[in-house]
């Protein structure tokens, strides 16, 4: 995590903005539903990675679930398999949504290392 010692906003967001690739990692990470949570009492929060489903916490599409069709990790976003925004030529294309507006209600654990790093074991 970028840690600095300034409280003013542009220095916070200078410091996302030229956070080094491992570091803008931890700025896509969303706190888990509280059944996940009980199952895993060792995490409260983890990375999003693609195949996981979300809950949308925050703004027009509240209370939306979808599964994770993308990640940005150069602006720290997400896109939502169903959260889309419709232009004014009446197309609709996938709104980016922060991840620490969602909340993981499924895990995505094709990953074998993911898997054991959220039960604890190495």
């Amino acid at each position: 995590m970028v840690r600095i010692a300034s409280s003013q906003p542009r220095k916070q967001r200078k410091a996302r903005y030229n956070a080094s690739l491992h570091a803008r990692g931890k700025f896509l990470n969303a706190p888990l539903s509280k059944e996940l949570r009980e199952k895993y009492h060792t995490r409260r929060a983890v990375r999003v990675v693609v195949g996981d489903t979300v809950k949308v916490l925050r703004g027009d599409n509240r209370g939306d679930e979808g599964v994770v069709d993308g990640v940005n990790t150069d602006n720290g976003t997400l896109l939502v398999h169903g959260v889309s925004v419709t232009k004014v030529d009446g197309s609709e294309v996938p709104r980016p949504v922060y991840a620490s507006a969602v909340q993981i209600v499924k895990l995505n654990l094709d990953d074998k290392l993911r898997a054991s790093r959220l039960e604890g074991k190495n």
